[in-house]
């Protein structure tokens, strides 16, 4: 994992862009915005906290980002990258599958 410090106001995703890395808040509070259709506003969903991860989606189902994140206050944010989330993944469901044989 990799520490990334984010200043407020900077955008860490944006919704539409490809994703490539998990984000767990280390510190800090993150606003959460997703725009509905393509002309319409950016509307408020929640705000992350520390503890929280986000950007899981996009390594799940390979898809562009769903929503946009933007630091509301400095944040430090640890970044996994898609390699390692699948070697987790992957590790969880083998493990899962031995339980049941």
């Amino acid at each position: 994992m990799e520490v990334c410090n984010f200043k407020a106001g900077d955008w860490v995703i944006k919704q539409g862009d490809e994703g490539n890395h998990l984000y767990v808040v280390e510190d800090g509070q993150l606003d959460c915005f997703k725009r509905f259709t393509k002309d319409g506003e950016n509307k408020h969903l929640k705000v992350y906290q520390p503890g929280e991860s986000f950007g899981e989606l996009a390594l799940l189902y390979n898809a562009p980002r769903a929503a946009s994140i933007v630091a509301k206050t400095d944040s430090i944010l640890y970044a996994l990258d898609r390699e390692c989330f699948n070697n987790i993944v992957r590790g969880a469901a083998i493990k899962k599958r031995e339980q049941y044989e």
